[in-house]
């Protein structure tokens, strides 16, 4: 069920800019400086989010001289769109199922 999904996870996907920065590094792995221009935040801001991905456990990141590259770690999300589609077969089930009122 969904509830073995860490809350952080889902709350690091629910900000826009983060969820923005996440599809990016699906295609790639990205430093900062390419994720500032790429979304048009700044560094400042962008490190913050940047910082809460990598608590949740969404990105990994590789230090390259002095610059910050950020990899998204895939299995995380596997596991995460595992979760979604158990959920989604139970809710199929669960609207043949119907609780009579007391």
């Amino acid at each position: 069920m969904l509830t073995s999904v860490d809350p952080d996870v889902i709350r690091a996907l629910g900000d826009p800019l983060r969820l923005e920065i996440v599809n990016l590094l699906a295609r790639e792995t990205l430093c900062t400086t390419h994720l500032v221009e790429e979304t048009g935040a700044k560094q400042t801001n962008l490190s913050n989010h940047m910082k809460v991905l990598r608590e949740a456990g969404l990105v990994d990141t590789e230090p390259c001289g002095r610059f910050t590259y950020y990899k998204l770690r895939s299995e995380v999300l596997a596991g995460l769109s595992g979760r979604f589609a158990e959920l989604a077969a139970s809710a199929r089930t669960a609207a043949e199922n119907k609780r009579a009122c007391p």
